[in-house]
């Protein structure tokens, strides 16, 4: 069941050219589309269904520095500098609030490998990430139970809801003049002089001089057709909702088994820390060297499934004609099943912590798909081989979080003004020029 979303309704008006055509309405997409608008740029944003429909609005909600991979960490502090500045910046309420976020330990290696991050990441770049005592936890989480040892604590991180952040940022982004088309899907890319011309979608043919793809778990299968290798999987994640519930913490938390944040209605979204689901697919087998590392590295927080995905992929066409319908309008958009044994475990661990949650009534549960890389952090970038062709996808988790920052930098990196952050650490051609991507131990 996928949660309830602010709709968005489309524009009926199809441009016959644009400046730049953004494909996906996620998080991504929209922040991309919303810093073009602001440089004045004309942008058209294609959505195959509706804005905020697939990963964007089943995420956690968290916006956090903390923990983060050292290439994605300065990101992350300028997605965090722009979220305080959002509600503001597109005039609707995106959800935002600074409540501090606590990652609990309750191991001495849990301890450890948060102590490695905030010596070799955290005081580094200056953040206000602090290690704290169990007693000093249990001030910012009222409530709290448990064994744990200490916590790391970032108390300038916060949330958002996900409901609400893309349908806001996409509405701001079509008042500076971006148009926005819902069920609109981009069948592929026409090329003239070997650079990017024009998009064929579904309802027309848009001139452009800039294509930028975001299109989360669907970016693969895009680029798929143009000769474009980008490794990329997905896997599962099962989240919960409560009924409004008293007493639970403001700041979100972690800890073994379970991940919370308190939402604006009162109740809670509760998921699993680390426990996911891989569906073993054919690309599982065409980029397994390229994740066999992460796999050595995470083993233990991603569960494989063999199932009906894996025929439902293989049969799946690999090109079609740009004059007859495609997979993206096939199916408008993913809404997997949660996993409810993984939300029972987390569900379980979370009671144990807060002691309130025994009186949890679960309002709904959803399953969502993340589009991951084999080094976990995003592809932000262009495409040497295709001028004018840019990628914005593989975020791994994370997007959510950090997507006005992307959407800042992917923006930057378009019209090709001086990027917020180095980029070099998410182009696109790390997987092939024998960079051998890999997760951090650190993150």
């Amino acid at each position: 069941m996928a949660p309830p979303v602010d709709r968005v309704p489309g524009d009926t008006v199809i441009p016959k050219s644009a400046g730049v055509v953004v494909i996906g309405g996620g998080i991504i997409g929209v922040c991309t589309a919303f810093f073009l608008a602001r440089k004045g740029v004309p942008v058209v944003l294609c959505e195959k269904g509706e804005i905020a429909g697939e990963q964007s609005s089943r995420n956690w909600g968290w916006c956090r520095k903390m923990g983060r991979d050292p290439r994605e960490a300065p990101l992350a502090m300028e997605a965090l500098r722009l979220w305080p500045e959002m509600n503001t910046l597109v005039q609707a309420d995106t959800g935002f609030r600074r409540s501090g976020i606590v990652y609990l330990c309750r191991t001495r290696k849990e301890l450890a490998k948060r102590e490695a991050w905030h010596e070799q990441v955290g005081k580094p770049l200056g953040l206000d990430s602090r290690m704290i005592t169990r007693d000093q936890a249990a001030r910012v989480l009222p409530g709290l139970a448990g064994p744990w040892l200490a916590g790391l604590f970032t108390p300038t991180d916060g949330r958002a809801e996900p409901s609400q952040a893309a349908p806001a940022i996409a509405q701001a982004a079509r008042r500076l003049g971006a148009t926005i088309l819902t069920q609109c899907a981009v069948r592929g890319v026409e090329t003239e002089g070997g650079r990017v011309s024009a998009v064929i979608t579904e309802k027309g043919r848009i001139a452009c001089d800039a294509v930028v793809l975001a299109g989360g778990v669907w970016s693969r299968l895009f680029c798929r057709p143009m000769g474009l290798r980008l490794p990329q999987l997905k896997i599962l994640s099962s989240v919960l909702r409560t009924e409004p519930l008293s007493g639970g913490p403001e700041a979100s938390v972690s800890g073994f088994g379970f991940g919370l944040r308190k939402r604006l209605d009162g109740g809670y979204t509760v998921a699993s820390w680390s426990r996911n689901i891989a569906d073993i697919t054919p690309d599982s087998f065409r980029f397994f060297r390229d994740f066999l590392p992460a796999l050595r590295m995470r083993r233990g927080d991603v569960s494989l499934r063999f199932g009906g995905r894996f025929l439902d992929e293989l049969v799946q066409p690999t090109s079609w004609p740009l004059d007859g319908p495609s997979p993206f309008e096939q199916m408008r958009v993913l809404d997997p099943p949660a996993h409810p044994a993984i939300l029972a475990q987390a569900r379980s661990h979370a009671t144990q912590a807060f002691p309130v949650f025994h009186t949890m009534r679960v309002a709904e549960t959803w399953g969502g798909m993340i589009d991951v890389t084999p080094d976990g952090i995003p592809v932000i970038s262009g495409v040497d081989a295709l001028p004018g062709f840019f990628i914005a996808t593989g975020f791994s988790g994370h997007g959510f979080g950090i997507a006005p920052g992307a959407g800042r930098l992917m923006a930057e990196i378009v019209v090709g003004e001086t990027p917020v952050v180095d980029p070099v650490p998410f182009r696109y051609n790390r997987f092939s020029d024998g960079t051998r991507p890999r997760p951090s131990p650190l993150a």
